[in-house]
């Protein structure tokens, strides 16, 4: 009952209600895998099943915006941007509308001029309009200055004469709009993505006696893209020391920055080459790891259109399970005769590298540590045993020195005292 719930409440110690606090502070694993988000909103799916891309295949961001305050007014501030980013037909849709509304927005206003000056009885102020219709085309032809030379403003009315000047300078201000909104979505850069291309999947082997990982771009036309570069970067959820969980953080991966290699020239398709080293995200994951794992990496290739001199951006990601552990791209490009052909049927195919180990860059590192270690232990006696051996060659060399330096002056002594005796003879 509440009654007793309130008094096990009331018995509780502070030191308990103080660990009360910590552990439902601090999540467990099993809590962990039951959210998405420990500021309050639970998964949708369970831990073992796919994650949904943020990056599509194509480029397109997975990610829908909900509960915007004023969206309209913020888009309709920006109302170029807006109508360069909607749709053809809502584009033509409103080029369309646009002039409908400004024709017979100022045919109304022919009309009312016309029928206030009495124009259908006396001297009129615009010839040959003779109702609603006749003012509307009247509209229509001074707007788009057709000129057919049969209806004109006389010099009765001044309204009609401002009129007149006002609809010409409204005519050109939305020509200049619609006219520029058009150029700039027909020139922008975004459908040169098309003829840009990502291989289907990424692979991780060895090269040059380190693990890589690996993705293959290429450009499908003869144009060039100019000043194109190249980056990288994972996302994947993490839960910070303190607890906070972060549905998408996104670690960069190093492509060549630092030495400039993602820097590309992209004639021929290329294939694009992160380290895994210890400041990569994936230097701890190993191929069960890549199995089991849960992240996405998106690829970004940026450059400027060589026709028309604009920027352009070319997305698209790999999930946890294309990438290919052990597999490395087949060749693409041949020399045929005096020139190179590309062969784009290999462009996205593979093969396996059986030697390729399946274990993490960090345990690759440890291992050929920890054996680099035994051999300078073992260099390190070898060259003790040596010393060794040859300080006592030295000292048996010094020995055999004192040795025979002891016999040289004994000899000497025994010929000085054999001279001594033979002069003696010699005398007597």
């Amino acid at each position: 009952t509440l009654y007793q719930r309130t008094n096990s409440r009331r018995s509780l110690t502070e030191d308990q209600r103080r660990s009360l606090r910590a552990s439902a502070a601090v999540p467990s694993p099993q809590r962990q895998e039951g959210m998405t988000n420990y500021n309050g909103k639970i998964l949708t799916r369970g831990s073992n099943q796919a994650r949904s891309r943020f990056v599509k295949k194509n480029g397109q961001c997975n990610v829908v915006f909900t509960n915007m305050e004023e969206k309209s007014q913020r888009y309709l501030a920006d109302i170029f941007t807006t109508c360069v980013d909607i749709h053809w037909r809502y584009l033509l849709l409103i080029f369309c509308t646009s002039f409908l509304v400004s024709w017979l927005f100022f045919g109304i206003i022919f009309y009312c001029v016309s029928l206030t000056h009495g124009d259908f009885d006396e001297m009129p102020c615009i010839l040959h309009v003779q109702g609603f219709v006749g003012a509307l085309l009247f509209s229509m032809e001074t707007q788009t200055t057709i000129g057919y030379g049969w209806r004109c403003v006389t010099e009765e009315c001044p309204v009609a004469v401002i009129t007149v000047v006002v609809q010409s300078i409204v005519g050109c201000i939305i020509d200049s709009f619609m006219i520029g909104t058009i150029m700039a979505k027909m020139a922008r850069p975004k459908k040169r993505n098309h003829t840009l291309m990502f291989s289907k999947n990424a692979v991780i082997a060895l090269r040059d006696g380190k693990l890589c990982l690996m993705w293959r771009v290429g450009n499908l036309r003869r144009s060039h893209i100019v000043e194109a570069h190249v980056r990288a970067q994972l996302i994947r959820s993490y839960v910070t020391a303190e607890g906070e969980f972060i549905p998408l953080e996104q670690m960069d991966l190093n492509v060549g920055y630092d030495e400039g290699t993602d820097r590309l020239f992209l004639v021929s398709p290329l294939v694009i080459v992160h380290e895994i080293d210890q400041d990569s995200p994936l230097y701890a994951i190993s191929r069960a790891d890549l199995e089991t794992d849960n992240f996405e990496i998106v690829v970004i290739l940026e450059g400027m259109v060589e026709a028309t001199a604009m920027t352009t951006q070319f997305r698209s990601s790999y999930l946890a399970r294309e990438v290919l552990w052990g597999h490395r791209f087949e060749s693409v490009i041949y020399e045929d005769r005096n020139s190179y052909k590309v062969d784009y049927a290999r462009f996205h195919k593979t093969y396996e590298v059986p030697t390729t180990p399946h274990l993490s860059a960090k345990e690759l590192d440890e291992t050929l540590s920890t054996f680099c270690y035994e051999n300078e232990v073992a260099l390190s006696c070898g060259e003790e045993e040596d010393d060794i051996f040859d300080s006592s060659l030295t000292v048996g060399k010094e020995k055999t020195k004192d040795k025979t330096t002891s016999i040289s002056t004994d000899f000497q002594n025994v010929f000085q005292d054999n001279s001594k005796d033979l002069q003696g003879e010699t005398e007597l």
